[in-house]
């Protein structure tokens, strides 16, 4: 049966005004503290990159550095494969449908950024993928490497230790992960410099650490039902579903 979400509180048009100055208060203040987030970003220290990666993409085997397409940075979207069903994950395709098309990619380009998609699954997985959906972007796979281990976006203890948002196993658990559910991918994108023929890693961001990227959540964001996922903060009566549903 279908149930009539409930409805925030009608008021007149002053008291209205009066209730969004104060939130919009709230959000200068936010973007304020957002600015200086930003600001402590620019000045994280960066890793030299080891170990000697190969992918394989439309053009075959391309190491890290080959990435780059001669830029000086690089963003990796880490493209979530779901083994359940053999298949990308649908969030992962949603992005690239909205955000890594070619207007987006001439952006990144403008800006010296080069831009990747890197999933575990076979090439020839990867490939069906992207000519089905008629992708432009570039999509590569790590299989047979550990990429996905070493930036924590693929979790299997018999490749390497158990870590995700910068928290190990034990931490997970305590902060009330199930074990059962630490196993897979999991989101997350990485940012690289390259410096001559040197490569550094500068940043990776997980979990709700991507919703900056998340275009299609920032504006429901701005709804009156935000994103209607079950661990938003929202009145009684507002419409809810379990967020991976």
């Amino acid at each position: 049966m279908n149930t009539v979400p409930a409805l925030p509180p009608i008021v007149s048009r002053e008291e209205w005004l009066i209730a969004r100055k104060a939130l919009l208060a709230k959000e200068k203040e936010l973007t304020r503290h957002c600015d200086a987030v930003s600001a402590q970003r620019r000045r994280l220290p960066m890793v030299e990159i080891e170990n000697r990666y190969v992918f394989e993409g439309q053009d075959g085997p391309a190491a890290l550095i080959d990435l780059f397409e001669g830029r000086r940075l690089l963003y990796v979207h880490h493209f979530m494969w779901i083994d359940a069903v053999d298949a990308g994950c649908h969030r992962c395709t949603n992005a690239a449908d909205i955000n890594f098309g070619p207007a987006n990619l001439m952006h990144f380009h403008s800006h010296d950024i080069a831009f990747a998609a890197i999933a575990r699954a076979p090439w020839p997985k990867l490939a069906a993928l992207q000519e089905r959906k008629g992708w432009a972007l570039p999509l590569y796979s790590s299989y047979g490497t550990t990429f996905n281990h070493d930036f924590h976006v693929t979790l299997d203890e018999s490749v390497a230790p158990i870590e995700y948002n910068y928290r190990n196993k034990a931490e997970l658990l305590a902060a009330g992960m199930p074990a059962a559910a630490l196993s897979g991918d999991f989101p997350g994108n990485s940012v690289f410099l390259r410096d001559g023929q040197r490569v550094y890693h500068t940043y990776s961001a997980y979990a709700r650490g991507l919703d900056s990227v998340d275009t299609p959540s920032n504006f429901l964001d701005l709804t009156v039902y935000g994103r209607q996922e079950d661990w938003e903060d929202s009145p009684a009566g507002w419409p809810s579903r379990p967020t991976y549903g």
